[in-house]
């Protein structure tokens, strides 16, 4: 038996994961969406969200940016606590471990993810925390 996945509680996002479903996983044509499911560091439970995405070379990068809230995302806090994810791009789903991009990688990594969405930057701009780059590394299965 599966385990139960739950939904973001966010109306909007849930919304997004809905049509990334009905779509095969292109929801938004031109912009690289992905499911990403975490377990939740208290519950235990699995909580699943959609997020932007961009590739370096084999890995996929995330920016933990929360809609500009001074806060981390729970997904976020989620993977630091349980770095092992499930990750759904397109129609393909497989296991990731994710981890926040050293201060080394962080400056480029973190203009890859402006390119995408100049949102990020106003995000950042606005905020107090640094918006953490997320990195992840597919796992063997």
């Amino acid at each position: 038996m599966m385990p139960e996945v739950h939904d973001s509680p966010n109306t909007w996002v849930a919304a997004h994961i809905r049509r990334f479903e009905e779509t095969g996983g292109r929801p938004r044509p031109g912009v690289h969406d992905l499911l990403l499911t975490t377990r939740g560091r208290r519950t235990g439970e699995l909580r699943r969200t959609a997020l932007v995405y961009e590739r370096d070379g084999d890995r996929y990068v995330l920016a933990a940016s929360n809609r500009g809230a001074e806060h981390h995302p729970a997904w976020y806090l989620n993977l630091l606590a349980d770095p092992y994810v499930t990750v759904q791009v397109g129609t393909e789903t497989f296991t990731a471990r994710a981890r926040t991009a050293t201060v080394q990688e962080r400056p480029r990594l973190w203009r890859l993810m402006v390119s995408a969405s100049s949102e990020y930057a106003a995000y950042q701009q606005r905020i107090t925390r640094e918006i953490p780059v997320v990195v992840l590394e597919r796992v063997d299965d």
